[in-house]
């Protein structure tokens, strides 16, 4: 696996179990699920969606990642492709108008990291989420001047500085976040309720 500031993301492991289970699961392998599709002719994701769910009784997640994988949709369950894909992430996320947010994110992400041993960082195309056993915080630039930092801190009553996001109220994982415009913004309070949200996810 190539070396990386960041680590792979717990879908990845999902497609991998996928993936080996699928000859169990539907009686053929990813490959052969490939040539059948393949033979078929069709390049049409949603067409041949359809077709598998109707020929070959597959559930709708099943048939709609294999005609994806089929018409050359993304490796998602390969490591080093993925880490590639979030380096990517990362940059295009702090380019153009937000290029000036970057040294904020790269000051958050390394006391994020240092939270504790087990806290892994897991690009997205928009945030990048930090995970201990789930998602307890995530940094998301919010605009051309400010960076979102996202706790998970469940009906917590919080000070002001941690606005409330009503996430608890929807279900989300994140629930409160806390506006970083500045580096100055980054202080031992804003720490301290980071490590309150990797607290909260001492469990799985």
């Amino acid at each position: 696996m190539r070396r990386s500031l960041y680590s792979v993301h717990p879908g990845v492991a999902m497609v991998q179990h996928a993936i080996a289970t699928l000859p169990e699961r539907t009686g053929r392998s990813l490959d052969e699920w490939i040539r059948v599709i393949r033979a078929r002719g069709s390049s049409d994701v949603h067409a041949v969606r359809d077709w598998l769910k109707a020929e070959y009784k597959l559930g709708a997640t099943y048939a709609a990642w294999l005609a994806s994988r089929a018409a050359g949709g993304d490796d998602d369950g390969d490591a080093d492709k993925y880490l590639e894909r979030a380096e990517r992430y990362v940059d295009e996320m702090f380019a153009g108008s937000k290029a000036a947010l970057r040294p904020i994110f790269e000051k958050l992400l390394k006391i994020g990291l240092a939270i504790g041993h087990d806290v892994k960082a897991c690009p997205c195309k928009t945030i990048v989420p930090l995970y201990r056993h789930r998602v307890f915080a995530q940094i998301k630039p919010a605009t051309r001047s400010r960076i979102d930092l996202g706790l998970s801190l469940g009906e917590m009553r919080t000070p002001k500085r941690v606005i409330d996001t009503g996430g608890f109220r929807k279900k989300d994982r994140i629930t409160h976040r806390i506006e970083i415009m500045s580096p100055a913004d980054i202080d031992g309070d804003m720490t301290r309720w980071l490590l309150k949200a990797y607290e909260l996810d001492a469990k799985p």
